[in-house]
């Protein structure tokens, strides 16, 4: 595959310091291995392949397991993650799916994200979500290669 054009923070490069500036944020308040299994499955819904391929090799560097890797797209029926865990990735398909349902964010996912995180992490959870999904659409949009950027 080759791109359709150079990608939008090589041609603004300010972009991409600010978009690596907004994803540094979350790292503060939430451990890595989280993070990953959240990029992981907001990349998979939106089906960017250069995400798909980069997040598992972070997470494995980061000590994450195949199991729960590949886990990941099934993780409701899956025995290997945590309540928070759970909760992270329900908020992760709602908010990377907010136009699939009336309520986007229903209060039974809220209330979930609420009780396993507190507010500074909720805010590093919803950044880091929010931040991935930018990832995944400019990667989308302009069909950027898988293995062009190296982790």
């Amino acid at each position: 595959m080759q791109a359709r054009m150079n990608h939008p923070v090589a041609v603004i490069p300010d972009a991409m310091k600010a978009l690596h500036a907004l994803g540094d944020l979350p790292k503060n308040s939430l451990p890595e291995k989280l993070l990953e299994l959240v990029h992981l499955r907001a990349s998979q819904i939106n089906g960017c392949s250069v995400c798909v391929d980069m997040h598992p090799k972070i997470a494995k560097k980061a000590g994450e397991t195949d199991e729960r890797l590949f886990a990941v797209a099934a993780w409701r029926e899956a025995p290997y993650f945590s309540a928070a865990e759970r909760a992270a990735l329900a908020l992760t398909e709602a908010l990377t799916r907010i136009s699939d349902r009336a309520d986007p964010v229903p209060d039974e996912i809220w209330s979930a994200a609420d009780k396993q995180f507190d507010e500074a992490e909720l805010a590093a959870l919803i950044l880091a979500i929010a931040n991935i999904n930018v990832w995944n659409r400019l990667n989308v949009v302009v069909r950027q290669p898988v293995g062009a950027w190296k982790v």
